[in-house]
């Protein structure tokens, strides 16, 4: 199997047919590279999309209000529906199915935030002590919001890395300093950060819900509801949400088939969607490019009836002077297989090649494609795979050229 002799043969036989090899060592090679940049872009997507779900805890459930659009109990259409403190209260309370749970409201106009001598323009988020864990906002400097701060309505701020990055120009700590929120002075007790590639998500001031009500003339409203749940099947999810729906529909005096009255998004089950969806584009891929790898090989396959029709002669001769059948099997075999080898690893390379180049040049602040990295066991299982399969391809005519005989082959023109 592995005489220098049969070697040798092979190399001049390839040397011989150069363009030949090349076209079926090429169609091989983009079998798997194909393969390679499906996979990665498919994966690079899915990182992308994914990165969107990372600012919020999965399994948060957000709660807005809307305006109805069916008539109820004589109220005509058009109603808005208004959220309060009793509703975070009234949810709070069940911890049967509900983790860490805070309520926001909105601050009109407070955009703009002074630092000494330094401004910016930055959002802001009233928030009870839970929206830690449920935005994924963790301290590197100081505390988040406590309950406290809550329940005595201090006027006290955590800001995100950013927002000290810009405000910060001398690199001091803004812990136990003043920011100014619609001139209203609020101290610095944290800074936080989140694992997002969304600078918007640590551009962002966070102060107690019950400060900004009385403050800001927020009375008892809030804007959205948002809380985290404990581990659900996708039909106890739905369940739940329906559960919710009506909760809110008796206490707002809204029609529980109302769609537009309020608006639940559910993370878990928008993430569980979201992985069906790229389970099937992942087949999809792998469909695509296992038929890519299968023209190559019956392209292998087909050159390899073309050698085998060329050195009929030659194999007949060899035979007359005693080479034995699988001699003959193993000659025809290692050219499939270093040609399948070859052109395989020349793919991988390529393909591996062309993803560190994509993933090196891509926006740090993309949100849609991120990291197009490929399993590296997967390719090389991939790649082993093929030249098991182009193995498999030279031995039809293998076994075709072992069983000439010497007297048709020398009478073969």
């Amino acid at each position: 199997m592995f005489d220098i002799d049969n070697w040798q043969e092979i190399f001049a036989t390839i040397k011989k047919n150069k363009l030949r090899t090349f076209l079926t060592g090429f169609s091989v090679a983009w079998g798997i590279f194909m393969l390679i940049v499906l996979l990665g872009s498919g994966k690079g997507l899915e990182n992308g999309i994914h990165s969107n779900f990372d600012s919020d805890a999965a399994n948060s459930v957000w709660i807005y209000p809307g305006q109805t659009s069916i008539p109820y109990k004589g109220i005509q259409p058009g109603k808005f529906v208004r959220l309060t403190n009793e509703d975070y209260e009234r949810l709070k309370l069940d911890t049967s199915k509900i983790e860490r749970i805070s309520s926001r409201f909105d601050i009109r106009g407070a955009d703009l935030i002074s630092y000494k001598n330094e401004y910016g323009s930055f959002g802001i988020n009233t928030v009870h002590p839970d929206m830690e864990f449920i935005e994924n906002s963790f301290p590197i400097k100081g505390r988040f919001i406590n309950n406290i701060d809550i329940k005595e309505s201090r006027k006290v701020a955590v800001i995100g890395d950013l927002v000290e990055e810009a405000l910060c120009k001398k690199g001091e700590s803004p812990i136990g300093e003043y920011i100014k929120i619609k001139g209203i002075p609020f101290k610095v007790v944290g800074v936080y950060s989140e694992n997002s590639n969304n600078d918007g998500e640590r551009r962002r001031i966070y102060i107690p819900i019950s400060t900004a009500q009385m403050v800001f003339n927020g009375s008892n409203r809030v804007n959205n509801i948002a809380f985290t749940v404990k581990d659900m099947t996708a039909e106890e999810s739905k369940q739940f949400d329906e559960s919710l729906k009506a909760l809110f529909a008796a206490n707002h005096n809204f029609d529980k088939e109302d769609d537009r009255a309020l608006f639940i998004q559910n993370n878990q089950e928008n993430i569980k969607e979201f992985r069906n969806a790229f389970q099937g584009i992942r087949l999809f891929i792998w469909i695509i490019g296992i038929g890519t790898i299968i023209a190559g090989i019956v392209g292998v396959s087909n050159i390899m009836i073309i050698v085998v029709k060329e050195r009929t002669k030659e194999i007949g001769i060899r035979k007359a002077i005693g080479a034995t059948p699988w001699s003959i099997i193993g000659s025809v075999l290692q050219e499939s297989i270093l040609i399948t080898s070859f052109a395989g690893y020349i793919g991988l390379i390529l393909g591996v090649a062309l993803m560190e180049i994509i993933a090196r040049n891509i926006p740090a602040d993309s949100t849609m494609f991120k990291n197009p990295e490929v399993d590296m066991s997967v390719a090389i299982s991939a790649t082993i795979l093929l030249i098991i399969s182009g193995t498999f391809a030279g031995y039809i005519p293998a076994r075709r050229a072992a069983k000439i005989k010497p007297v048709d082959a020398l009478r073969d023109e």
